[in-house]
């Protein structure tokens, strides 16, 4: 905690508040960990799905490819770009966006595809990239819950044409506050997003499009920077987590454990097991002192934002169907073995009591 109120010291002395050189620093620390050749530090995930599209040339009557088992943001950023959302269904064992259902939402107005690392799972990318080089669309992920992540021994955030992370104070890397970066390997779409978050300003002053303020705080930038040398400890300490969840709960009647695809490290943003009579069970566990999550309860397509898509209930059924059994365990770095047990037995007691077997 000293080091991290050093660097916010240092930042309220040289009162570089807003972008500069403790933004810059950290964007370079981020590139490099990530093996990206450029970073922009943005106010949050959000900005940088939404300054993403923008760089993109998304705009009205373009279609954007995703998936409804994401944080609303995804969605959101679409939306707010004039665009409009178009979702395939995940697969039942990642929760990841399927690329065999990609062709089925494949118009003459789509324009780019977003597929989602949720809860820190990589989305299986090879397919995904070889359908958008194939039909000339762009590919932004959405890395916001996957910092560290890697998929056939590749950082996440290196594969589409640009990628996006959140800092929020949840995340694996999280900020004091909101914060978010975009990588990308593309010096053109580095310049227009550099241009666009700052007001559309190529120097101060002049302004060659209409942008916004879409600045990482100085001090956001100082804590990340530190907050970076410990994410891969802290990722471990995650998995080792998982591991250690998967062993105890693997062969419970009325559980399905997270699954690791194959050649992917995952990093275990939440660890989500599905169950049956998902809110007895979280009333039992509550009883036991135990708090539990759900991550996220409707997918988009259904939420009351999103009713005019036109999208019925069992459109998606795995997106669906796992949102009602969803259920997120505790997981972050700080966990000890014995409250690990915990949670462990207090799932298979309180599933025990309202058991209900899934099929996967």
């Amino acid at each position: 905690m000293s080091e991290l109120n050093l660097a916010i010291q240092e930042v309220i002395k040289s009162s570089a508040f807003a972008g500069g050189q403790f933004v810059s620093d950290f964007e370079q620390d981020f590139a490099t960990y990530c093996d990206a050749r450029y970073a922009l530090g943005v106010g949050s995930g959000t900005e940088a799905l939404w300054l993403s599209l923008l760089a993109c040339g998304v705009g009205s009557g373009d279609e954007v490819i995703t998936v409804p088992s994401t944080f609303m943001a995804t969605a959101e950023a679409i939306t707010h770009c004039g665009a409009r959302p178009a979702f395939i269904d995940v697969d039942e064992r990642t929760y990841t966006m399927n690329p065999d259902a990609l062709k089925h939402a494949l118009t003459a107005k789509t324009k780019a595809i977003i597929p989602v690392h949720l809860f820190g799972q990589p989305a299986d990318m090879d397919p995904i990239l070889e359908f958008g080089r194939e039909h000339g669309l762009y590919v932004i992920e959405d890395a916001c819950q996957a910092h560290g992540a890697e998929y056939k021994g590749r950082r996440v955030g290196t594969f589409g044409d640009t990628a996006c992370f959140s800092f929020y104070p949840g995340k694996n890397l999280g900020a004091f506050g909101e914060a978010g970066t975009i990588l990308t390997g593309s010096p053109e779409l580095h310049e227009k997003i550099r241009v666009l978050r700052d007001h559309g300003q190529v120097r101060k002053y002049f302004h060659s499009v209409v942008g916004w303020n879409c600045r990482m705080d100085g001090i956001q930038g100082a804590v990340l920077r530190i907050k970076l040398r410990q994410l891969d400890a802290n990722n471990q300490r995650r998995r080792n987590h998982a591991a250690h969840y998967d062993a105890g709960l693997r062969e419970i009647d009325g559980v399905v454990i997270p699954v690791q695809a194959p050649d992917v490290s995952h990093v275990y943003h939440v660890y989500a097991i599905r169950v049956g009579n998902r809110d007895q069970v979280m009333e039992s566990l509550a009883d036991r002192g135990i708090a539990t999550g759900v991550h996220y309860p409707v997918p988009v397509h259904l939420q009351e934002a999103y009713q005019g898509l036109g999208y019925n209930r069992g459109t998606f059924p795995i997106a669906e169907r796992c949102a009602s059994e969803f259920m997120s365990l505790p997981m972050y770095p700080e966990l000890t073995y014995s409250q690990v047990e915990q949670v462990i037995e207090g799932v298979i007691e309180a599933v025990s009591e309202n058991l209900v077997v899934l099929n996967e």
